[in-house]
């Protein structure tokens, strides 16, 4: 039965691309690439069938850690007559302006991977930072036994990931129980492996020998912070740390034994917004050519293409899934 539904789905998207002669053109709006996981996004956005097969076309744009940017690059995708645009925003409140200049001009719009303050976009395909943020700090604490001193690296400003991961991370550490866990400091390094080391530095000198926890909002961050211990010449495997998204260095820490890592799925936020953008500009007759639904059936349903929001489910980095993880992007 199942190999007749597979078999029924590829038939309706061979009939499909027949018909599709004008390929729908895909507007992709990177907050930054110079992040791996960033760069996975857009090597999986590339590798999606409908753009193998040249159903769509995508044009992506390097916002440059700049929500201003984003805005601007938004108006260009509106004025060159894309078809549908897919967000990654830079931020939560500065960037809501890409979803009002596209409901403007009749352009659907998707928000992955981080989110913004509204509703007006057509959908969003996303993982819940919140619960992100929760699973690295209570991976920290457990290894803390709920006792000792942490500090906190925190994403860019103003930005989803900052926000939510945080309300993640204080609700592990407010079940610790009040007193047991000290916050020493807490700063942003802007997802940025360079800025995170000298901020570990200084953190090193200035509570010298009282750092036991180190929740790092993501994985470069927290390889930052690893750099940064083992160059002032103190065992890694004395600090408890832990990241999130899974980037290709982090695997490799987590195998080390060095941190936990919470991988977020760059394939399945970035390929099926693209799927859910495919449907809001072609109508009733795409279905999803993304392998993720597939991947996450019984998780995250494709709803016809028609759900307000998709969360994309996390994934704990373990010794057991490290080799993998890490064949997967071969």
């Amino acid at each position: 039965m199942k190999k007749l539904l597979l078999t029924s789905v590829a038939l309706a998207v061979s009939s499909f691309a027949v018909a599709q002669q004008t390929p729908v053109k895909i507007s992709i709006l990177m907050y930054g690439m110079k992040a791996e996981f960033v760069q996975l996004m857009d090597k999986y956005a590339k590798e999606h069938p409908a753009v193998q097969q040249g159903i769509a076309t995508l044009t992506v744009y390097d916002g440059r850690y700049d929500p201003l940017v984003q805005n601007n690059q938004a108006e260009t995708a509106i004025q060159t007559k894309t078809d549908a645009i897919v967000i990654n925003p830079m931020d939560y409140e500065a960037n809501i302006d890409v979803v009002t200049m596209a409901n403007k001009a009749n352009i659907p719009v998707v928000v992955t991977n981080a989110r913004l303050n509204t509703d007006k976009m057509t959908s969003e395909v996303v993982s819940d930072d919140v619960e992100g943020g929760y699973l690295e700090a209570k991976a920290v604490l457990e290894k803390m036994g709920c006792k000792g001193n942490v500090v906190i690296i925190e994403g860019p400003k103003g930005g989803s990931g900052e926000i939510q991961r945080g309300q993640g991370n204080e609700k592990a550490i407010a079940e610790c129980g009040k007193g047991n866990i000290k916050i020493l400091e807490r700063k942003t390094a802007n997802w940025s492996r360079s800025e995170a080391i000298p901020l570990m530095e200084n953190w090193l000198q200035k509570h010298r020998g009282k750092i036991n926890g180190i929740i790092a909002q993501n994985d470069e961050m927290a390889l930052g912070a690893i750099e940064a211990i083992q160059s002032a010449g103190l065992n890694v495997n004395d600090f408890a740390i832990a990241g999130v998204d899974g980037v290709s260095d982090a695997i490799y820490a987590v195998k080390e034994k060095k941190m936990t890592s919470i991988l977020q799925d760059a394939k399945g936020q970035i390929q099926g917004s693209i799927d859910v953008a495919l449907r809001a500009v072609i109508g009733d007759s795409y279905q999803p050519m993304s392998d993720i639904w597939q991947q996450y059936k019984g998780q995250m349903e494709w709803n016809d293409g028609k759900s307000k929001r998709y969360d994309v489910p996390w994934t704990r980095v373990t010794l057991d899934n490290a080799d993998k993880l890490l064949d997967m992007r071969k």
